[in-house]
Order: C-alpha cells, then structure tokens, then sequence
C-alpha cells in the first residue's frame, strides 16, 4: 500500500514544540545569567570571578551553571598554592583540587 502521507517517524519535530524548547532554553540561561551576576564579583582583570561555593550554597543546578560558565569563557582562576607539595602525597593532593572560583571575561554577562 503507497501513501502520499508520511509517518510520524519520518516527520521533523512539531515547530511549536520546538519554539516550546527555545523559550524554555532561553528562560533557563537568563535565569543563570541572573544568578552568576548575582554572585559574582568585579575582578582585577575587567571580567568577573564567581566562587563555586556561592554557586553551591545559592542552591542553583551546579552542572547547569559550570555549563554555562564554560559555554561563555568562563575559566578557573590560577591560584598560586600556599600548601607544601613535599611528602609521600604532596602532588596527588593538589591534583585533585577543584577550582574554587572561575572567571568570566568582561563582555560574558553583556
């Protein structure tokens, strides 16, 4: 049996369903945004610096605002340690540190 009409497998997505998914895509990144403006603080380099403890304790989707923040340049900020490295396990200590605060260049919450 031939059928001019195609299944629905075989159609794209609804385009109101995908207009659905932007809005909600954009509501979600303008709520992070909002909320990395709000925890964030100016930084020497023009930009600015955002502690992961603040993103933690704000209760916000930790992977979703580590996301964004790589998604807009965002980058750990180098620190120098002030802990001794000597030892039987100095270097693994430090390896595996996460970083305590990211920077944002200065156009990212443009």
């Amino acid at each position: 049996m031939i059928s001019s009409e195609r299944s629905g497998a075989e159609q794209g997505p609804d385009p109101r369903a995908v207009d659905d998914q932007d809005r909600a895509r954009r509501a979600d990144d303008d709520a992070i945004r909002a909320l990395v403006v709000r925890l964030s603080r100016a930084h020497p380099s023009g930009g600015r610096v955002i502690e992961r403890a603040a993103i933690l304790a704000s209760g916000g989707d930790l992977e979703a605002v580590m996301s964004w923040i790589a998604a807009h340049a965002g980058q750990p900020e180098a620190t120098a340690s002030a802990e001794s490295k000597r030892g039987l396990h100095g270097s693994r200590i430090e390896a595996a540190r996460r970083p305590l605060r990211y920077v944002l260049p200065a156009d990212a919450l443009d």
